[in-house]
């Protein structure tokens, strides 16, 4: 691994908990929560807290903008590349985030890379490497001085998953 993707530190973020209340009341969409299961297998990925869903566990399904609230914070206009989008958080406050996201080994994801006036730089596909491979692949991306943010979604349903940052 080169040097300086080896030296990039980063963060890995669910969504902030201030969002996920707010988010519990009205969505990104405008919409209220709507309540769901998770099923008898479980296994949503749960934005709140960077977890798995346990089998029929209660879930709020709604409509999230992450690049609309980082632009917000950062002074960024993302434009056209504002995407609203399906997540899965705790209908109730959590226990908070995760160190690492669980995520399957195997499952395709896409890394959207965005600079610092919330243009899109490329995105790239991958089928998830495991937690060394992943936290490789992020600090890769990360690595260009150009990116300022990078978005992890699923391929098929297109749900954001995390942000990643450089470590403050």
């Amino acid at each position: 691994m080169d040097a300086a993707v080896a030296a990039t530190a980063f963060e890995i973020r669910a969504i902030a908990p201030d969002v996920v209340a707010a988010l519990r009341i009205r969505d990104d969409a405008g919409r209220a929560p709507r309540l769901v299961d998770a099923g008898p297998d479980g296994g949503s990925p749960l934005r709140c807290c960077l977890a798995v869903a346990r089998p029929h566990e209660p879930l709020a399904l709604v409509s999230y903008a992450p690049l609309r609230r980082w632009a917000a914070g950062t002074g960024a206009e993302p434009a056209a590349y504002d995407e609203v989008g399906p997540v899965f958080i705790h209908p109730e406050p959590c226990g908070g985030q995760l160190e690492f996201p669980q995520i399957r080994t195997g499952a395709r994801r896409v890394l959207r890379a965005y600079d610092a006036n919330g243009t899109i730089l490329g995105g790239r596909m991958i089928e998830w490497p495991g937690r060394a491979g992943g936290e490789a692949l992020l600090a890769e991306s990360l690595a260009d001085p150009r990116v300022a943010v990078v978005h992890v979604r699923a391929v098929e349903f297109g749900c954001f998953h995390f942000e990643v940052r450089r470590a403050a």
